[in-house]
């Protein structure tokens, strides 16, 4: 029996019609709905709740199969993770009413086998929160910073992106671990939210200062010792042109060039001149400190010590539109798309 008895017979997902040149468009997506199969022996049926959208997404619109994740298919639904709750089953992995994280967003409802999900505990927070601050963005953000920015205290650390759902989160573990911490973001509420709530030393609102090198440079007199790069073009100019000898920059993304292609930022040589540290991460490379972040950031919440916002977008129709959000910096903290109520 399904919880509430709300059984869902037919499902409404997105399905990529052409692959996009340059920024996507929404007529790029199709919206269809389709009958659910029944289930066999080893099946349930997976009622989404909420589902992530994520800039990486672009790369697999791309067309192109010599990335480290393969392309979406034209013409098939499109794949990302999502929270859902279990309605009903042929398979006793999970209980009937359970909740459940997948790669099968961009769809309110599939059958699936027990092995293409995973649990979700959803006490230290509300579900959503598995999607960002406990989830991928959350993970990505631990790792990175703390294995290959190796914060101390004292240090300066200097975050691009600094309010979206990664960007955040590496300001908060900085502050965590001592540093002084600059990040910047476009526009005067996303820097008010860093100042007040992320408890950053500054935050600058990047589409409102002449010169992003200047700026950084005044903040940082006397350089930067970590850079944590979400967004790339003049923020990586900006950060190499301000790094200490011997500094690290995390290359976690750059955002700013996913749309077309742009040329590297001019002062590349300062790698050489101030032996820096460049690694480039993914979120696949740092799943073995996954039992460290799972002990470290509940606690961090539960004390208070990390914060974190969602921008919500309402309906599988209004995928695309946060999908697209992400490009305009339409964002604050995490991209969500809520499919339904958390209870079935």
């Amino acid at each position: 029996m399904a919880p509430g008895g709300n059984m869902p017979k037919t499902s409404r997902e997105i399905r990529l019609k052409r692959y996009p040149k340059g920024m996507p468009a929404r007529d790029d997506f199709d919206l269809v709905e389709v009958k659910l199969p029944e289930l066999q022996d080893g099946q349930m049926t997976v009622r989404n709740i909420v589902m992530s959208v994520d800039p990486y997404m672009r790369g697999r619109m791309s067309g192109a199969r010599d990335s480290y994740v393969a392309p979406f298919e034209l013409g098939q639904p499109l794949l990302g993770e999502a929270i859902g709750q279990v309605m009903a089953s042929r398979d006793g992995t999970y209980p009937v009413g359970a909740y459940v994280t997948s790669m099968l967003g961009w769809r309110e409802a599939f059958v699936a086998a027990g092995d293409q999900l995973s649990p979700v505990d959803g006490k230290a927070a509300p579900l959503a929160a598995y999607l960002s601050v406990l989830g991928m963005p959350g993970l990505t953000a631990y790792g990175g910073l703390l294995r290959h920015g190796q914060p101390k205290a004292g240090q300066t650390l200097f975050v691009s992106g600094a309010a979206g759902a990664v960007g955040s989160v590496v300001c908060q573990i900085g502050k965590i671990k001592g540093c002084r911490v600059i990040g910047s973001a476009g526009g005067p509420e996303k820097a008010r939210w860093l100042k007040e709530v992320a408890g950053v030393d500054h935050a600058i609102d990047y589409k409102a200062v002449p010169d992003l090198t200047a700026e950084v440079k005044r903040l940082a007199p006397e350089g930067i010792d970590i850079h944590f790069e979400n967004v790339g073009g003049a923020h990586l100019e900006a950060a190499l042109e301000n790094m200490k000898v011997h500094g690290r920059i995390v290359m976690c993304g750059m955002i700013a060039g996913y749309n077309e292609r742009t040329p590297g930022p001019p002062n590349l040589m300062r790698i050489v001149r101030r032996r820096l540290t460049v690694q480039g991460i993914l979120f696949m490379d740092l799943q073995d400190m996954g039992p460290d972040f799972e002990l470290d950031m509940p606690r961090w919440i539960a004390e208070g010590r990390v914060k974190w916002h969602e921008t919500v977008f309402e309906g599988i129709e209004k995928a695309p539109d946060a999908f697209l959000g992400l490009f305009s910096g339409a964002n604050l903290g995490k991209m969500i798309v809520r499919l339904g109520p958390d209870a079935g």
